[in-house]
């Protein structure tokens, strides 16, 4: 059963009517990079709705860093985006998920795919950075449909400097040309090369492991062209593979 406690809003940013992100502070244990929160709010019916998101902040941050996608007619994200400081809302004592650092076998690669607010959990391990020395390059990949929509693209290239030449990190937008972006999906991008050609790494089963977050489509097809063309395969713990995955909704 969840252990709530009460989380004060500190600040709650607007990048626009669909894009927005909340800083809570909460008495919560310890979480691991890569792992998720539920939030809990009531209904009009007075009925307790929940959801999770992940945490943006690494685990030192007392600032709990969360990255929402407001949803039309989404009683969860509408009433999280008219939160305002001081407001409290509950969310879990303790985090979960698996979708962590301490997950991913050693590699010469370690190549990192997000579509939308699903680069959260990457921002969180990378800000981190525990456990990361066991990777010789780091690539990741950051894809939204339009250039307004990549919000963490400072803090990321900011996060670059701490790593020197060991963090790459490749934008795309699928609905619009930005200079320094690849224009499509993944899967396509993955599937031509043009992703590999442009960051200067090859992608394969002997030196390289796959993390994708984002939509269920990208999560399954990405997949697929992984398994077909690059010979990869999912990652369990009970059979290592090359593929570890984080539907995120």
């Amino acid at each position: 059963m969840t252990e709530w406690v009460n989380a004060k809003v500190i600040k709650n940013k607007k990048w626009n009517q669909k894009l927005f992100k909340i800083i809570l502070h909460a008495p919560i244990s310890p979480f691991i990079a890569g792992q998720f929160s539920k939030f809990s709010i009531k209904n009009h019916e007075n009925k307790n709705i929940y959801r999770i998101y992940s945490y943006v902040n690494a685990p030192n941050n007392t600032n709990l860093e969360f990255c929402i996608t407001r949803i039309p007619n989404g009683i969860m994200t509408n009433q999280l985006y008219r939160l305002k400081p001081g407001d409290i809302i509950n969310i879990s004592k303790y985090s979960a998920g698996f979708f962590t650092i301490n997950e991913i076998p050693s590699c010469e690669i370690l190549w990192m795919f997000a579509t939308g607010t699903a680069v959260g959990p990457f921002c969180s391990i990378l800000q981190d950075g525990k456990g990361l020395d066991k990777f010789k390059k780091i690539i990741l990949t950051y894809a939204t449909k339009y250039k307004d929509e990549l919000i963490y693209k400072k803090l990321i290239q900011k996060i670059q400097k701490k790593y020197y030449n060991k963090l790459i990190l490749q934008t795309i937008t699928s609905q619009e040309k930005d200079p320094g972006s690849l224009q499509g999906r993944i899967p396509k991008l993955l599937k031509n090369q043009a992703i590999e050609n442009n960051v200067g790494y090859i992608m394969h089963k002997n030196n390289s492991h796959v993390m994708l977050c984002g939509n269920p489509d990208m999560v399954k097809d990405t997949t697929s062209v992984l398994i077909k063309y690059k010979n990869l395969q999912k990652h369990f713990r009970r059979k290592p593979g090359h593929i570890s995955q984080e539907n995120y909704w």
